[in-house]
């Protein structure tokens, strides 16, 4: 059996970023993939001056920069109506006052970034294929068996292994909840567009039971889009199946909204969808040597855009937690996830809370929203210090 002495569970965006930011504080790491290749799926992704702070300090931001788009105003408009709603400046004033500007750009890209950071130093190492067929407590080490008979310990497991984390199984046997939203997702190369767009926003259509996310990515080349809506065909018995949240139901959804938003929709990416999942926050990820991160830790639904975002925070306060305690992992992780719980835990619930006030088709949060919405300055940025400023030192 191979000795590991740092073995992370998944290489997606959380688990690269994690190997990288302990290798940059003097730590081996080793990434275990189940798939053939390291790769993502979807489109879009957007980046938020909590999350590029840390990636700055991974010094990939001027790859990142090659190939991201820096949107110029998030705007809000209502997806029936076509009113505008109201206006972020993501511009000048937004980057002076969180210290980074906001950024969106293709998943792959990301990853890329982030593998090629990886492939760049020699603390690093990558495997795929590697199927986790069961994980081993040990208390003062993890046992991890794969599909092909092989198997690893390892000092120190950090499950980075998704919204199906078989690692959170040693610690929870709660699963992922949906609250019956789906997602079309794809991007188009800008040629492609049929209706006219500012090239320079991101624009976030809201409606009742949907919305629609539309912006640039890969240098201004492909035009991302997220059509979300709510499935009146879910039952606890077809969850698992592809017998709802059909493409039929993304047409019937938006019919009654305004000329830009079904002309948009009928454009969107119709080969996939996704369902929307979170779960309820844990109040502790560790199990001797073995912790959770990313969505195997706090899975949140989309709507601050933060799923991404505190995985690589993760990876930025371990890394460090783990150079804080000259590498003792019990606590290191202690102080990890004392330091994490509490903010994810928040995110995921004001996610929860957002896509309410997003998705109403009430008399009144629709109104109150509106209202709020309409009396706010571009430059506004109160509600957002929470979660973009930097933590307390």
């Amino acid at each position: 059996m191979q000795h590991i002495p740092i073995l992370v569970i998944g290489g997606g965006i959380g688990g690269m970023a994690t190997a990288l930011a302990l290798a940059q504080a003097g730590f081996t790491a080793h990434i275990v993939e189940q798939a053939p290749a390291f790769g993502e799926i979807g489109a879009g992704i957007q980046l938020a001056p909590n999350a590029l702070r840390v990636l700055d300090g991974l010094g990939v931001l001027p790859a990142l920069d090659e190939v991201a788009v820096r949107p110029r105003n998030l705007v809000f408009m209502h997806a029936d109506t076509g009113r505008h709603l109201t206006t972020v400046d993501l511009g000048t004033p937004f980057e002076r006052r969180y210290g980074r500007p906001y950024t969106v750009l293709h998943r792959g890209d990301l990853l890329d970034v982030l593998l090629q950071a990886c492939r760049a130093d020699e603390r690093v190492t990558l495997e795929t294929g590697r199927q986790v067929v069961e994980i081993t407590d040990l208390d003062t080490s993890a046992e991890v068996h794969f599909a092909d008979g092989d198997s690893y310990r390892t000092d120190a497991l950090i499950g980075a292994d998704g919204l199906w984390s078989r690692t959170r199984r040693l610690l929870s046997e709660d699963r992922p909840v949906t609250d019956t939203y789906v997602a079309y997702r794809g991007a188009l190369p800008m040629s492609d567009l049929t209706a006219p767009v500012e090239p320079d926003d991101e624009i976030v259509w809201i409606g009742p039971h949907k919305h629609l996310v539309q912006y640039p990515i890969r240098r201004g080349e492909l035009y991302n889009q997220v059509a979300v809506f709510r499935s009146s065909r879910y039952t606890p018995e077809r969850e698992l199946t592809d017998t709802w949240g059909l493409a039929d139901e993304l047409d019937e959804h938006f019919a009654a909204s305004c000329e830009h938003v079904r002309t948009s929709i009928a454009t969107v990416n119709r080969e996939r969808r996704w369902v929307m999942y979170d779960r309820a926050p844990l109040d502790n990820w560790t199990r001797g040597r073995i912790t959770l991160l990313g969505d195997a830790a706090h899975p949140m639904v989309q709507y601050l855009a933060q799923g991404a975002c505190q995985a690589i925070e993760d990876a930025g306060c371990l890394a460090r937690t783990m150079r804080d305690h000259d590498g003792d992992v019990d606590k290191a992780f202690a102080a990890y996830q004392a330091e994490r719980i509490p903010r994810t835990a928040r995110v995921q619930r004001i996610a929860r809370g957002w896509g309410q006030v997003w998705h109403d088709d009430g008399d009144v949060i629709p109104a109150l929203r509106d209202r709020v919405f309409g009396r706010r300055r571009p430059d506004d940025y109160t509600d957002m210090d929470w979660l973009y400023q930097p933590a307390a030192s």
